[in-house]
């Protein structure tokens, strides 16, 4: 039984009359005959009831009828979805964000990847430090990642999207809150709240520089992974902090930001395996490729 005499079958069913199924098919008459003979001994009992005048379906017909057409729609759906695969158009990827991104980047990439691709689907992990992300990346648990140059692991492929200044976060009410004048160097007798000392955070290291070149180290009252937990302990008045200004997409009640001269910068940028030759990998990328957020961003700072 061919997938070929399962469409000729349902030819004739379709019209009831073996000739004008044959001239639809584009087959000679006899031939589609034997075909649907050979269909019947298969299948062990008669598919048609034949008379001089017309071929109707029996009632093993009708059900053996309405099987084929959803096997074979099953069959057409599979490889239109195999097909989409194959050429990037379809399937999951896996993306990590670093936790800054999460919130004023991260819809903006998706839109962009939706539009040009709808038929993809992406699993989204947020509140990624950036070592975490090049290890998933390395081990396979992501395709890709949003996160903070510069990657100090090996057979990462990275594409930078913008570069970032670091801007100040302080509760409401505190002395500096309103204050134009505040410099780095006004910050040294502050808590602060950070990123971990010890896990590589690239945020971490630029807050430490950009604290050292004002002439102090930064007093850690807390230590947080998660950007939104980082604010929410600013908000409750338990110290400043110094975010990437994309930070400052989290309206959190209570944080207010403000801008600060001579802070360093932090780049964003898209990470992958340079040795994934995933169509779909290849894909999203283009369609990013042409990715500028930086308006994007700037508005919703």
């Amino acid at each position: 039984m061919e997938l070929r005499h399962l469409r000729q079958f349902l030819a004739v069913a379709q019209t009831e009359h073996f000739g004008r199924a044959a001239d639809g098919l584009h087959i000679a008459g006899p031939a589609l005959s034997r075909t649907v003979r050979q269909l019947e001994d298969s299948v062990g009992t008669p598919l048609f009831a034949r008379t001089t005048r017309q071929v109707e379906l029996t009632e093993a017909g009708r059900v053996f009828a309405g099987e084929v057409r959803r096997i074979l729609a099953e069959l057409d759906g599979a490889v239109g979805r195999a097909r989409l695969i194959g050429q990037g158009a379809s399937g999951v990827l896996r993306v990590g964000v670093t936790g800054s991104a999460s919130y004023g980047v991260l819809p903006r990439v998706v839109r962009r990847v939706k539009a040009a691709l709808p038929d993809v689907e992406l699993t989204i992990d947020t509140e990624m430090l950036t070592p975490l992300q090049a290890a998933a990346l390395t081990d396979g648990r992501l395709d890709l990642a949003l996160l903070r140059t510069p990657v100090a692991v090996e057979g990462i492929a990275h594409r930078v999207l913008f570069a970032e200044p670091l801007i100040l976060a302080l509760p409401q009410g505190h002395r500096f809150d309103g204050d134009p004048e505040v410099t780095v160097a006004d910050l040294q007798d502050e808590a602060f709240v950070t990123y971990p000392a010890d896990t590589g955070s690239v945020v971490d290291g630029a807050v430490v520089r950009t604290c050292a070149a004002a002439g102090f180290t930064p007093r850690r009252a807390h230590q947080v992974s998660q950007t939104s937990t980082l604010l929410a302990l600013v908000a409750a008045g338990l110290g400043i902090a110094l975010v990437p200004r994309t930070a400052s997409s989290i309206q959190l009640p209570g944080v207010h930001f403000v801008d600060l001269p001579a802070t360093e910068s932090v780049e964003l940028a898209l990470a992958w395996r340079a040795a994934d030759d995933s169509p779909l990998l290849a894909r999203v990328l283009e369609a990013l490729g042409g990715t500028d957020l930086t308006d994007d961003r700037e508005t919703a700072a």
